[in-house]
């Protein structure tokens, strides 16, 4: 059952094949099998889980059932969940159980999803292999024993899906965190239009970058997961009112006469990626030509400064939002000998590492002497990114480029922090310019791991972002069954 999308179970548990009750004990049994090793989860919700695919099963017998009723699915520890203990991967929040509901999570409920657990991260999002979590990082399924990355932020989502203990998960993409993982999973990732999922209840990073998504392991469950997160919420003041309801199967948006001019970043062209990158790229451009696509050049100019800008305004960001982590309301204390004392012995023990780097950093480049030099600057760069991507989009329809640039490494790789934050070289621009992006398997390298490339449209444009992933997806033609990936 593990093996099924979630197009498949809702065939299977609409014609009473099998029940949601079922479907939800295979991917528990996943868990307690595999969820230590793959440390994928902070939280497991056994009992939730199983009340839930009741109440499903009752519908279903109704004839009441709704969009995805019974479908089992791991929530990122960072979506704040009624009742259920919410940490962000920090010792600061390692006990913080919340008495409301993220819009992202509450949406899902009313889709009558079945909660699973809570999905391992890097703390507060802020990291790109998930080795800052409080918690440990969680493994790639794929050559379990050679202890490889499965990304981050959003690391614990993927580990979980492509490992089958989940049929699909959210996760949230502040500058790469959807979108990088998975196409180091083999998994589809889509970083939807800012706005497009509510932000409200989810544990903050950097307000104006941070982009609730799906992971899945097609594109047609992708958008499927996407039609139920996506929506209006007047409690996020950036919620835009601009819905997304996909029909699937996703339709063709090429083949049969249909034409479409596809975008590559020339700046790209000498950044440094793996042979098998290049060569599974150039494969699926031409494949893509082979439907009648016309492949073009277009220019971002400041793309290159992309990562730069953000590793300013994400820092800058952090350092605010992170600020009310005190002591004083919820979350960790340490007592001090006065209240500075306190806050100071309460932060320097509930943050890692990472967080307090980026909180440092933020609040530096927010100082007076430094706001108009560096944070100034990176707002007039990210504009400037912004304003090439709408002119490019001038001259095509969407624009293809790699996700990453080659397969996962090893966890214990020895990367500096800087080597860490150049990982989201390619991903970071289209989080500054707030455009949607869908991470799709592309291929598989000679070390038999997967890689993707993500597919980038204009603001609101996500279906036809998802239908061309989904082109790119049956000529990769990858397998990804968690079976095939792990063994049963």
């Amino acid at each position: 059952m593990i093996d099924l999308t979630i197009t498949d179970a809702l065939e299977k548990l609409k014609s009473r094949e099998i029940s949601a009750t079922e479907l939800t004990r295979a991917y528990l049994n996943r868990i307690e099998k595999y969820g230590t090793e793959l440390n994928c989860y902070i939280t497991v919700t056994p009992e939730r889980a199983l009340a839930d695919a009741a109440a499903s099963d009752a519908r279903y017998a109704s004839g009441t059932q709704l969009p995805l009723d019974g479908i089992p699915i791991a929530m990122k520890d960072l979506f704040a969940t009624r009742g259920i203990r919410t940490t962000a991967a920090s010792h600061m929040l390692e006990n913080f159980v919340p008495q409301y509901e993220s819009t992202v999570s509450q949406n899902l409920i009313d889709a009558g999803t079945v909660l699973l657990g809570k999905s391992n991260l890097d703390e507060f999002a802020m990291g790109t292999f998930s080795k800052t979590s409080y918690f440990g990082a969680p493994i790639n399924p794929w050559q379990m024993e050679r202890k490889l990355t499965a990304g981050g932020s959003s690391g614990g989502t993927t580990s979980a899906v492509a490992g089958g203990l989940a049929i699909a998960g959210t996760g949230t993409d502040t500058g790469g965190s959807i979108r990088f993982p998975s196409a180091i999973t083999g998994l589809v990732g889509m970083k939807p239009t800012y706005g497009l999922c509510s932000r409200w209840g989810c544990v903050a990073f950097a307000s104006s970058l941070d982009t609730p998504g799906p992971i899945a392991r097609t594109v047609d469950d992708a958008a499927l997961l996407l039609s139920a997160m996506a929506g209006h919420d007047p409690k996020d003041s950036t919620s835009a009112d601009a819905g997304f309801h996909a029909h699937t199967p996703l339709s063709p948006i090429l083949g049969d006469g249909k034409k479409l001019r596809i975008g590559i970043i020339k700046e790209f062209a000498d950044v440094e990626i793996s042979p098998d990158m290049k060569q599974i790229f150039d494969a699926r451009i031409a494949d893509l030509k082979s439907l009648g696509a016309d492949v073009v050049e277009v220019s971002i100019p400041n793309i290159l400064d992309a990562l730069a800008a953000y590793y300013i305004i994400a820092p800058a960001e952090a350092s605010s939002n992170l600020a009310r982590y005190d002591g004083m309301r919820y979350g960790l204390r340490v007592d001090g000998a006065d209240l500075i004392d306190t806050y100071k012995k309460t932060r320097a023990a509930g943050f890692g590492t990472e967080v307090q780097r980026r909180m440092i950093i933020g609040t530096a480049v927010l100082s007076s002497e430094s706001y108009e030099v560096y944070f100034m600057q990176a707002a007039r760069v990210r504009r400037m990114i912004s304003d090439s991507f709408n002119a490019a989009f001038e001259q095509c329809d969407l624009i293809l480029c790699p996700a990453g640039a080659g397969t996962a490494m090893p966890l214990d790789s020895d990367l500096s922090p800087l080597e860490y934050y150049a990982l989201d070289l390619f991903t970071v621009a289209m989080n500054l310019a707030g455009i949607p992006a869908c991470s799709v398997p592309a291929g598989i390298a000679e070390n038999g791991l997967p890689l993707g490339i993500q597919v980038v449209g204009r603001r609101f444009d996500d279906m036809r972002v998802m239908q061309l992933a989904k082109h790119v997806e049956q000529f990769a033609g990858i397998d990804n069954r968690p079976t095939k990936i792990m063994g049963k």
